[in-house]
């Protein structure tokens, strides 16, 4: 039997790391910016699934490989906070250029599941919560199943909050200079967070 304490202890974890400014939620906050929260959606469905299935690998066994070589968890981590520089230059490069539109668009559905395999804190999110919070004295499959269950019902609605933020920021906002000063902060906001998983 799962200890209620511990489900409301994995709820509370699961809230805390995926409402809180991030990698995703940057993203999510530039994507209801520039294209509006329905165009968002796909992007906003595809980072859950993607928490699923990574939560569900480092619970089947790949936290263990990572314990064993940690050197791949380093690679990832490079990997993931180059994205993240790279996505920053093309936030500062996507701005409208004299009010004329850029021609870019959001993140498709599997590109925003796949971000999740180069995004640092959700593998944080991952290590800790198949470590931490799995059960004790019960069947692996409960325990999994436990585990992997509850994260895209809180991720789902806690970074939706943010796609919601950012488009309606853009509702309110009809100045270009505003508008691309929001973007420049947005950008240095992902820079800073690929430094600070850096050091």
């Amino acid at each position: 039997m799962i200890d209620v304490e511990l489900t409301i202890g994995l709820i509370t974890f699961y809230f805390i790391m995926f409402v809180t400014p991030g990698p995703n939620n940057v993203m999510l906050t530039a994507s209801g910016i520039k294209f509006g929260f329905k165009r968002t959606i796909p992007h906003l469905l595809g980072i859950p699934l993607g928490h699923t299935i990574q939560i569900t690998l480092v619970t089947l066994g790949l936290g263990v490989i990572f314990e064993k070589y940690p050197s791949i968890q380093i690679v990832l981590k490079f990997l993931g906070c180059g994205y993240l520089f790279f996505l920053a230059y093309k936030m500062f490069g996507s701005l409208d250029i004299k009010g004329i539109k850029n021609s870019g668009r959001p993140l498709k559905f599997y590109e925003a599941s796949l971000f999740q395999f180069l995004n640092p804190k959700a593998w944080l999110v991952a290590t800790t919560a198949a470590s931490v919070f799995f059960p004790e004295n019960i069947n692996f499959m409960t325990g999994l199943i436990f585990i992997v269950f509850l994260a895209p019902i809180v991720c789902l609605p806690s970074i939706t909050i943010w796609a919601i933020f950012g488009s309606t920021i853009k509702n309110f906002i009809s100045n270009y200079k505003i508008k691309k000063i929001i973007e420049i902060i947005l950008a240095i906001s992902l820079v800073i967070t690929g430094l600070l998983i850096l050091v």
